[in-house]
């Protein structure tokens, strides 16, 4: 397998391209979960692989609580799909709570503490109800829990971890908390895999990651998910005759039949017993055989993508170098500064440069700073790409 192949692969298993999901749900749950800080990014980060959606289709998933947006993993807001909210917080919560305990000292959060938040938001949310960011922290002024400086935000997420709140609708813009039993009610399904040995629930994260994110090493599930790396690896062992895997640069990358099915002609499963290594050495293979065929073609139509921010096929990983080549250097002085990652653009899996948008009452105009020099061809694909965000939008595009 060489680099061309692995990206494709990626694309295909991250619905970047080719997608065949019919709705906001059927994104996340391929993905698993989707990182979500920064709102309007995930939302379209969702859009885009939902081909035609617009906003509103992603902002009525999350009222129909179908998607849900909470602390799921690496103490960092993710969208996930309500059915996986509370085994994923239960197999990833406690080792991310247990990371929170130095800075709880330091801010004087204790056990007494979160206690009294836990009974102030259980009463002021029942009943369906919600309050905003400021809201909560006036909630937790008034019962006699200092939000001042970080304690506030710690108190939020310390709660969403144990699964009392999640994040809700907006109102007037603003995102609000609502109770996870009452937002998305437990279901048998939710018990069952509470019940589940650790074991089995790592085999599951590890299937799962790997078809939303594949092909990745070992060591990009344990950063991704962020638990010890001999879980990580225990994890890959145990689903291992259900994988394909193949060597890259030294380092071994698995994925599964879903993504070998998106990305290569011979990766199907086709309900039989697979042989790993003959199944992986075929779809390695085809893949490449694929990638290079639509490197040819896309000498003539290249293949353009406006990634947000944080989008999963930058983050999703250990690292970038595979997404950037020789652009990694620029990338990380101009896009990475501070931990803010900047709107990425792609060409045939390749990031090229960044972009930004600037909104107004009914346009959207668009800046773009690539890191090479781009041709007309690529140029024409990213302004269609552009039109593509400003219909998901609803608004008009405008020249920046």
């Amino acid at each position: 397998m060489n680099t061309d192949a692995l990206l494709h692969m990626r694309l295909r298993s991250q619905l970047v391209e080719a997608s065949f999901a019919t709705s906001p749900h059927g994104v996340v749950s391929r993905l698993l979960a989707m990182q979500a800080q920064d709102y309007a990014g995930a939302l379209w980060a969702i859009g885009l692989r939902l081909p035609g959606s617009t906003l509103a289709d992603i902002e009525q998933a999350i009222a129909a609580r179908t998607i849900v947006r909470t602390w799921a993993m690496r103490g960092t807001l993710h969208f996930v799909a309500a059915e996986d909210v509370r085994w994923l917080l239960g197999l990833l919560a406690p080792r991310a709570i247990a990371r929170f305990r130095t800075r709880h000292e330091q801010l004087g959060l204790d056990a007494k503490t979160f206690a009294r938040a836990r009974k102030l938001f259980s009463a002021a949310l029942a009943g369906g109800r919600s309050r905003t960011r400021a809201e909560a922290m006036a909630l937790l002024a008034a019962g006699g829990v200092s939000p001042n400086g970080q304690r506030g935000y710690h108190v939020l997420v310390q709660l969403a971890h144990e699964g009392l709140l999640v994040l809700g609708p907006r109102r007037n813009k603003q995102q609000t908390f609502v109770l996870l039993d009452e937002w998305v009610p437990p279901t048998p399904q939710d018990a069952a895999l509470a019940e589940q040995p650790r074991e089995e629930s790592l085999a599951r994260l590890a299937s799962r990651y790997l078809a939303g994110h594949g092909p990745a090493t070992v060591a990009d599930l344990a950063r991704w998910a962020q638990i010890p790396k001999r879980e990580a690896l225990s994890a890959m062992d145990t689903v291992a005759s259900v994988l394909n895997s193949a060597e890259i640069e030294g380092a071994r990358y698995w994925w599964t039949a879903q993504s070998t099915d998106a990305a290569a002609n011979g990766g199907s499963d086709n309900g039989g017993t697979r042989n790993p290594e003959d199944s992986a050495a075929s779809a390695a293979h085809e893949a490449t055989k694929s990638s290079r065929t639509k490197t040819r073609t896309r000498r003539d139509a290249p293949v353009v993508h406006l990634l947000p921010g944080f989008d999963e096929y930058m983050l999703g990983y250990v690292g970038r170098g595979h997404q950037l080549g020789e652009h990694l250097e620029p990338y990380g002085a101009k896009v990475a500064a501070h931990g803010m990652l900047a709107p990425t653009i792609i060409v045939d899996g390749r990031a090229v440069g960044i972009w930004k948008r600037t909104l107004k009452s009914r346009t959207v105009a668009f800046t773009t700073t690539p890191f090479q020099h781009l041709t007309a061809k690529q140029r024409a694909g990213i302004a269609a790409e552009e039109e593509r965000y400003a219909r998901f939008l609803g608004r008009e595009r405008v020249s920046g």
